[in-house]
């Protein structure tokens, strides 16, 4: 588990492509301080297990379904990505509860630059629309966010200094993809009322 707070920003090192999947090599030093084989480290949002630490690197098998939901299949050498290790009992949970599985991709619509803040517009996959409320949270890239606006087709977010500078997101142009995750809560709510595990008549009687 994740809390969508980027520690810091590593650099593709290497890619080797194994077929069906790819090792991927990043360049990194505040998360490998207490790393361990076998660890999860968030790349962009996705929960990616090291299997190699080197020296000031470490390494993760990327298998097909992650190349073919993220995009992390368009990862080039040199790319700069956003890193997070998991969390631990004593962590703050600063963001919010971000599992590191992506639930889609969105596309960079438009960025609206202010004096003190960036309003990004990201469109959005339409499985994921009813999980989205305005002032909800979404995790992009593998950053904590607060919904502005929730549309059907898209949805913006208010990016502040901090944000900026910290995390990709302050580099993403128009027509870059990112790894969206959706809220875990609104999806167990969902399945609870589609299951119908809350009845339909207490629900009415409840209004």
């Amino acid at each position: 588990m994740f809390t969508g707070i980027v520690e810091e920003l590593g650099t593709v090192a290497a890619i080797e492509d194994q077929g069906d999947a790819l090792r991927l090599s990043i360049s990194a030093a505040t998360v490998l301080e207490d790393t361990r084989l076998g660890d999860s480290i968030a790349v962009n949002g996705c929960c990616l297990t090291v299997t190699d630490l080197g020296d000031g690197t470490w390494s993760a098998d990327v298998m097909a379904e992650t190349l073919d939901k993220t995009s992390l299949a368009g990862a080039r050498p040199g790319d700069t990505v956003n890193l997070e290790r998991a969390v631990t009992p004593q962590t703050r949970l600063g963001g919010h509860i971000v599992q590191g599985h992506v639930d889609g991709v969105g596309e960079v619509l438009r960025r609206t630059p202010s004096e003190h803040w960036e309003v990004v517009e990201v469109s959005l996959p339409p499985h994921l629309a009813p999980y989205l409320v305005d002032k909800g949270s979404i995790t992009v890239d593998g950053v904590s966010l607060t919904v502005v606006e929730a549309g059907e087709q898209s949805f913006t977010v208010s990016l502040i200094p901090e944000t900026l500078a910290r995390t990709t997101l302050g580099r993403r142009a128009v027509g870059d993809r990112v790894n969206l995750e959706a809220d875990i809560i609104a999806k167990h709510v969902e399945k609870l009322l589609q299951g119908g595990l809350i009845p339909t008549q207490d629900r009415k009687q409840d209004r």
